[in-house]
């Protein structure tokens, strides 16, 4: 495989492990369906009502770093909960049944909670974490000239596909949601929520994974402090449009 797309986690666990990739492109998103959800009769009303519960989530996840967000917003150690790794299937039915207080997971999850009145938000990610999705390549697929040619030609093709499902929202939820096992307006609706737009790798966009880096150093899921900068490669060009969702 020569390049796949990626989460910001993902791309520094890659590092951290010495793989050998680079991001080239980023797809900018609203973060608020990264969230810690509760069920809709829970006594929880606010982060800092997570003190001594027990949270769901993937370790190492997107939900993992919103829900430490969400701790350290409301000025709780991770040590004071209880963390219950699993996966989003079995931590939904934790969450129904009573066996967590909470759940952090991202889209398309939050919608299909929300919508089926299953779930509600208790934090949502807004503010606390990018939104930030990688396009990533391999060192040798970048080094060679064809290739890279081929990475920048798929690149364009990616942003205006994405351009022409914000424009055409019936019709990607229903492909969305056949391809991923959700009813077509839980697809769709998670899809319009996000509001992705693929840019060019910016100085923000490093900074940003940096700082991420550094959180998950501080909460012990990484050992070692990472430069970032290296797993970026900004010579791609995305075509500018504005997202109209």
């Amino acid at each position: 495989m020569d390049a796949g797309i990626i989460g910001d986690a993902p791309l520094l666990f890659a590092l951290a492990n010495g793989a050998p990739v680079k991001a080239i492109a980023v797809d900018k998103s609203n973060p608020a369906g990264t969230a810690v959800l509760v069920s809709p009769g829970s006594t929880l009303k606010s982060g800092a009502d997570l003190k001594g519960k027990r949270i769901a989530t993937g370790k190492g996840s997107i939900g993992h770093f919103v829900a430490l967000k969400a701790l350290e917003q409301a000025g709780i150690s991770p040590k004071e909960v209880q963390w219950v790794f699993l996966g989003p299937v079995d931590a939904k039915v934790a969450l129904l049944n009573g066996s967590v207080d909470a759940w952090a997971t991202w889209e398309p999850y939050t919608t299909q909670m929300v919508k089926t009145n299953e779930g509600q938000i208790l934090v949502s990610g807004k503010g606390l974490l990018s939104g930030n999705t990688f396009l990533a390549a391999t060192d040798s697929a970048l080094n060679d000239p064809q290739k890279r040619a081929a990475l920048q030609d798929y690149l364009q093709r990616l942003a205006g596909a994405e351009r022409w499902a914000y424009a055409n929202l019936d019709s990607y939820g229903k492909t969305l949601g056949e391809i991923i096992r959700f009813p077509a307006e839980i697809a769709r609706a998670q899809f319009a929520n996000r509001q992705s737009q693929w840019q060019p790798l910016a100085e923000e966009t490093v900074a940003q994974q940096q700082a991420t880096a550094d959180f998950y150093l501080a909460n012990g899921l990484i050992r070692t402090r990472l430069d970032v900068k290296p797993t970026f490669d900004r010579r791609f060009s995305v075509p500018a449009a504005e997202v109209t969702p």
